[in-house]
């Protein structure tokens, strides 16, 4: 961080007036250090069954000051977003105030919104910032846009964000290779993911791990702040790479597969399905289904294959006999074909599935893929047919049978 906080920094630039100096910053930590502080809070307890999940999105209590009372969906008109056109960059520090006492809070006879308020007493704070003192990196390459965006503060990285973007410096990178917008999805805040692609920060770049901001949606179940991603950049006909691979070889819906995946292994190995442990598991789960039907109204292909191994999305949600995401694909227009793509190694979802241990929705998705046109003729290239990778037991005999063509009998 910068040694005396962003005040310090204020304080080494002698020709800004001393009444424009920002407030003390009490928190001197990094970016990194107040993502894992945010983590902790959002991070809900084990202990107890009558403990109420708490989900992992902005804590109101932190961002409350900040953030407008506007609620994005697919469907909200951006016109309830505060405006946060280029245009008003050039305008941000000679914007005409309202009469305000001592700068007490914005009255009805103001006119204005709370988030407009709090527009213009930061920018009063910040003053005539000179764009070497904007652009000033600390250690961990943090500048003044990406400690406002981690602590949540909406107002002051508007003003921030205003300034950088007419330096055209609104998407220097930290340490790890994250962009202000970047550190905006981590923690899940979507308002300021607005803000900051409404004055042109680019959804199309990547962090030292490969990662876009829709594959760290996806890897979080951020739907909201995906949400507010895919509306923003159709109202600003901004292109998003909705195939860009991460350095595993994923694109953003695979992410989001085997984030979903994952959660549902967690929840087949619990012993008590009604304790609070899984009632916040299953909200997870819901929040990556919502990244993943969001993922394809932004036009995420079904036939993208991972780098690695060639598995489609369709593959990876067979890997757990994913009844939900089988069926969510399944769902997608012209979904049909790809029940028989092969993986690099010849294997379909229908392989995959087959040769499943002790997997409780093995009977089903087998059951699942027959409907849909699986073939149980296909060989992978190491000449095996699904039925020769069924496992022995009871659940391998009723698998055995359905791709036999008996199912009648198993109903």
């Amino acid at each position: 961080m910068f040694d005396p906080g962003l005040n310090g920094i204020m304080e080494r630039t002698t020709n800004l007036d001393q009444g424009s100096f920002l407030p003390p910053v009490k928190r001197k930590k990094t970016v990194k250090e107040l993502l894992m502080l945010k983590h902790q809070k959002w991070n809900w307890s084990q202990e107890g069954n009558d403990m109420e999940y708490q989900l992992r999105c902005v804590n109101p209590e932190t961002f409350g000051r900040d953030c407008s009372p506007c609620i994005l969906s697919p469907d909200d008109s951006p016109s309830l977003f505060p405006p946060a056109y280029p245009e008003s960059v050039h305008t941000l520090q000679h914007m005409q105030y309202p009469a305000l006492q001592e700068q007490g809070a914005p009255t009805a006879e103001a006119g204005m919104s709370l988030f407009h308020w709090q527009i213009q007493v930061e920018a009063r704070r910040v003053g005539e910032v000179s764009p070497e003192v904007l652009n000033m990196q600390d250690p961990d390459g943090d500048t003044c846009l990406h400690i406002a965006v981690a602590q949540g503060r909406r107002a002051l990285a508007y003003v921030f964000a205003a300034e950088m973007a007419r330096c055209g410096t609104l998407d220097m990178k930290e340490h790890n290779g994250q962009t202000a917008l970047q550190i905006a999805t981590v923690t899940n805040q979507h308002l300021i993911v607005h803000d900051l692609l409404t004055f042109g920060a680019q959804v199309n770049t990547c962090d030292s791990w490969g990662r876009s901001p829709l594959h760290i949606c996806a890897e979080k179940g951020h739907f909201f702040t995906l949400q507010t991603i895919w509306r923003t950049t159709i109202d600003r006909g901004q292109p998003v790479d909705i195939e860009m691979i991460n350095y595993n070889g994923l694109t953003p819906l695979h992410v989001a597969v085997l984030s979903h995946n994952a959660v549902v292994k967690q929840l087949s190995c619990l012993e008590n399905p009604h304790s609070s442990t899984a009632e916040g598991l299953m909200q997870r789960k819901w929040m990556f289904v919502e990244c993943i039907k969001t993922l394809f109204l932004m036009g995420a292909s079904l036939t993208t294959r991972d780098l690695k191994s060639g598995r489609t999305c369709f593959h990876m949600a067979s890997e757990e006999a994913n009844m939900e995401l089988l069926q969510v694909i399944l769902n997608q227009p012209l979904s049909l074909p790809i029940v028989n793509f092969k993986t690099f190694s010849g294997n379909t979802a229908l392989h995959i599935v087959c040769s499943l241990h002790s997997n409780r929705s093995q009977v089903e998705a087998v059951k699942l893929l027959m409907r849909n046109g699986a073939d149980p003729g296909s060989r992978n290239f190491e000449n095996d047919l699904p039925a020769q990778l069924v496992p022995e037991g009871v659940t391998g005999k009723k698998v055995r049978q359905i791709l036999k063509g008996n199912m009648l009998k198993l109903k």
